[in-house]
């Protein structure tokens, strides 16, 4: 509610302010709830108004600043930029009925996405833009999907999503085994999960916002609260310990590149090269002080931004000011320098072009056809 009502809360008189002025007027907190509640419910958010949003998976901090905006009295033109970036495809198909509902009421709306089966689902007309030029406008009807890639791309893309890979019915090693595992993430709680994983297999954990598919990683890798008993090669992996889950083996990419997976105000190289060096003394200068070598975590960022096509001006360039997507590859490209035996990632291609979409893709698999 505090969020969704920033610098236009409510207010009620009182016996001062009626004497000193409205200034001294007090918070209306129950038409303030009842506004949220309304904004919330246009959106299909079923979370509590007054909850405390830190803590809420990234997906629903979006829409509690859509609902913000949405709140506002006389609302004639709304530009949503990327609003469904950091949004599943659940999610974002929920977003986009309000989208339609709100154009129905006769809210003009400038639509800014990459997503293009969203682009043909709501847009009336469409702009292409491709390195901050213009390229081609017309009405909705006059393109395909494949077109629009194209153009935004500037070469020919495959929109399928499939990406070529052997699959097999054999059972090979156990790597992984999870029973009863309950994890306190708040929107996303995991209630007594069994699961097996084995080696070479990339197993894929589908489901609803809010139904818990996000917890599993983020509780294994120690940043929620979680309990139960997580075994890996037949090791325990200790629970609500990230360093000890890095020390074993384990990576992970976070849904929420920007609020965990980065450190946006650092350099594409240090960004790399950060886990490697904290847990395996990688890039590491000879010696008992054990002091950053900045060469080798340069060169070695030289080598990961031409394997993973990282689109910057050079190593040392501020994560921050890269797009999502190269945002990402970076995300990856950290995890592959710990070399590591099991990979978590999570929403991999939450908020990023067709293009950079394809390749993050060919990333996983190409890791996963190294044994991992």
């Amino acid at each position: 509610t505090e969020n969704i009502k920033l610098n236009r809360e409510v207010t009620k008189p009182n016996p001062f302010s009626k004497i000193l002025g409205k200034k001294l007027e007090t918070l209306d907190r129950k038409q303030m709830a009842t506004d949220s509640r309304t904004a919330l419910d246009k959106l299909g958010m079923n979370i509590e108004e007054w909850v405390t949003v830190a803590g809420l998976p990234v997906g629903y901090l979006q829409f509690v600043e859509i609902a913000r905006e949405i709140d506002k009295q006389n609302l004639q033109l709304l530009v949503l930029d990327e609003p469904t970036a950091v949004l599943t495809e659940s999610e974002a198909e929920q977003f986009l009925a309000v989208v339609r509902r709100l154009a129905q009421t006769g809210i003009s709306i400038l639509f800014i996405t990459h997503r293009l089966d969203e682009v043909m689902a709501v847009a009336d007309n469409i702009t292409i833009l491709k390195d901050g030029e213009f390229v081609r406008s017309g009405p909705t009807d006059s393109f395909t999907i494949a077109q629009i890639a194209e153009l935004m791309v500037g070469r020919k893309v495959d929109t399928s999503g499939r990406i070529g890979i052997e699959r097999t019915q054999e059972k090979k090693n156990k790597v992984l085994e999870i029973r009863d595992l309950r994890v306190d993430m708040p929107g996303e709680r995991l209630r007594g999960i069994d699961l097996d994983v084995y080696e070479g297999e990339i197993l894929g954990i589908g489901g609803l916002a809010g139904h818990g598919k996000i917890a599993l990683a983020n509780g294994i890798m120690g940043l929620y609260m979680s309990r139960g008993q997580v075994r890996y090669q037949g090791s325990e992996v200790p629970l609500n310990n990230p360093r000890k889950a890095l020390d074993m083996g384990l990576a992970f990419v976070s849904e929420d590149r920007r609020g965990v997976g980065l450190v946006l105000e650092d350099s594409v190289a240090n960004n790399i090269g950060l886990t490697s060096m904290q847990t395996q003394d990688k890039f590491l200068k000879p010696g008992p002080l054990k002091l950053k070598d900045q060469k080798q975590i340069t060169a070695h960022a030289l080598e990961s931004i031409k394997r993973f096509d990282i689109r910057c001006t050079g190593p040392d360039q501020i994560v921050r000011r890269l797009s999502g997507g190269n945002q990402q590859k970076v995300c990856i490209a950290r995890a592959f320098t710990q070399n590591p035996r099991l990979f978590f990632v999570s929403e991999p291609t939450r908020g990023i072009d067709v293009g950079a979409k394809s390749r993050v893709l060919e990333l996983i698999v190409e890791l996963n056809r190294l044994g991992v």
